[in-house]
């Protein structure tokens, strides 16, 4: 390749953000026809990288030059017109509206909508037939399975004659069919002649779909290698700059049940689930997103309480769950939402630390205020919570650190039972395998633990057994080693039926 084959160039881009140097002198090119890998550690830059090339920031220094012409700073629309197209982790689409109407969003004058219509559709199969992105141009965009909002997101940019996609995290939800899919478009992509950047934190989706990877460590570039010859194991080192390790799921022989649900229903979202934890066990649930994760992890947490069968937890009934009883019977909770539910962005992160056991620091209702700081500097430390203070709002950590506070907290009194719902979302390598790594600490301590992941990877390589979750009903419960990510897939998306025979009998039948 020369020179002509470069369609996007980053020349020394520098972003600060007060005394944080969020991008450092960041230089790279990408090619016609090539697959680049971005890849870093929460908070490494990347976001901030991608929305100074998009136009949503504008760099202190550098610029970015695109078919060799400069773009010119902070302007989306410029972005757009030069051929780059953005589809973000976390869709854009209006689910009331049809498949047509959200594509066509702001290209069309407000005042005659109906114009321009049937060419508008002719150009969107032309896309679909020659990209393989098969849509329903008329449905409407909440009707849709995951897999096919994704594509719409993809023909959105592609109608906009897009040359260079980037693709942020673009495999969180899907199944493993739907990867594959995707997979196969991006080929077509890049054999069109398109150039993709594509950001994950996924290293054995980078291995087998990227050409190039470029990571990025405190917002400098530290290595740039072609894919085929480099390893999981190099680039992991270039991204954190040490080895990361992974604890082995070791076999164990399971206690006794510590939570159990027979046959219960809500209103709503649950249906009929019977599900059974033990100590010294992770219960993994798979499923995509809006299938009852939600409701199931509120039963759990005692924010929902059932209509219909019986929960147990420790051999005796919850007939009315609360929050506060379920703290009580040694429930550990490790929220979905971090930033929303995990935490008090405004209070400190030692208070954030305290926040459910500071009945403990508080005898006749005062609180030792020195011996909760004392905690906070003490959890802090053991779980590497990386933070300029203890007295610093928690708001301001990283994703990856906000995720050990929130570990710190719930951990640290050693529940019996522990929720951990999508405990590794968004979270890079070095992150996702502190967390898992602590989860498998709980289990060799006795905790029983549910695991709420739509990465089947995670799911797979940290649970004991395995149920999936579809349309609020629950399959009966697998070994990993029964069934392959494949098979899993297949029951996730409602393409083999649940049977769910609740045979606890058969689950529990362990190697001593």
């Amino acid at each position: 390749m020369n020179n002509s084959d470069i369609v996007l160039r980053l020349k020394d881009i520098t972003r600060s953000f007060g005394s944080l140097v969020a991008n450092d002198r960041v230089s790279f090119d990408l090619r016609r026809g090539e697959i680049l890998a971005l890849l870093g550690e929460n908070g490494a830059g990347k976001t901030t990288l991608m929305n100074i090339i998009f136009g949503h920031y504008v760099a202190d220094q550098g610029e970015v030059e695109v078919f060799n012409r400069v773009l010119p700073p902070g302007s989306p629309k410029a972005a757009i017109a030069a051929g780059i197209g953005m589809v973000h982790q976390h869709f854009t689409l209006a689910g009331n509206l049809s498949v047509l109407e959200n594509i066509l969003i702001g290209t069309r004058s407000l005042i005659s909508p109906q114009s321009g219509e049937k060419a508008a559709r002719k150009k969107i199969m032309e896309l679909s037939e020659k990209y393989g992105l098969q849509v329903d141009t008329a449905a409407l965009v909440r009707d849709l399975s995951i897999g096919e909002k994704q594509r719409v997101e993809i023909l959105k940019v592609l109608y906009r004659d897009a040359r260079i996609l980037i693709l942020d995290e673009p495999t969180a939800v899907l199944t493993p069919h739907e990867i594959g899919n995707l997979f196969n478009t991006l080929r077509r992509f890049v054999s069109q002649g398109l150039a993709i950047i594509f950001i994950s934190h996924k290293m054995n989706e980078i291995m087998e779909i990227s050409d190039s990877v470029v990571v990025l460590r405190q917002g400098k570039v530290t290595s740039r290698v072609r894919t085929a010859g480099t390893t999981i194991h190099e680039l992991a080192k270039a991204m954190v700059g040490s080895v990361i390790t992974i604890r082995e799921r070791e076999p164990l022989k399971p206690g006794e049940r510590v939570l159990e649900f027979r046959n219960l229903s809500l209103k709503k979202g649950l249906e009929d689930v019977s599900l059974s934890v033990r100590s010294h066990e992770i219960l993994g649930i798979a499923g995509v997103s809006g299938n009852g994760q939600v409701e199931l992890a509120d039963v759990i947490s005692g924010l929902l309480k059932p209509v219909r069968g019986v929960f147990l937890v420790h051999g005796k009934p919850v007939p009315a769950p609360s929050p506060i009883e379920m703290l009580s019977k040694g429930v550990g909770r490790i929220p979905e939402d971090r930033i929303q539910d995990g935490l008090i962005g405004d209070m400190s992160v030692w208070e954030n630390l305290g926040l459910e056991n500071y009945r403990d620091y508080s005898p006749f209702g005062l609180l030792r205020l020195k011996a909760l700081r004392d905690n906070g500097r003490k959890l802090v430390k053991e779980f590497d919570v990386r933070c300029q203070s203890i007295f610093q709002p928690a708001r301001l950590l990283s994703g990856g650190n906000i995720q050990k506070l929130i570990l710190a907290r719930v951990l640290s009194p050693h529940p019996g039972i522990i929720l951990a719902n999508q405990p590794c979302w968004g979270l890079d390598i070095a992150a996702a395998a502190f967390v898992g790594n602590r989860l498998l600490q709980a289990r060799e301590r006795g905790a029983g633990v549910i695991l709420i992941s739509e990465d089947l990877e995670e799911v797979m390589g940290l649970s004991d057994r395995i149920q999936v979750i579809f349309e609020g009903r629950l399959s009966d419960s697998m070994r990993p080693e029964e069934v392959t990510p494949e098979e899993l897939g297949l029951l996730m998306t409602g393409h083999v039926n649940i049977t769910a025979n609740h045979n606890f009998d058969r689950e529990f039948e362990y190697a001593s």
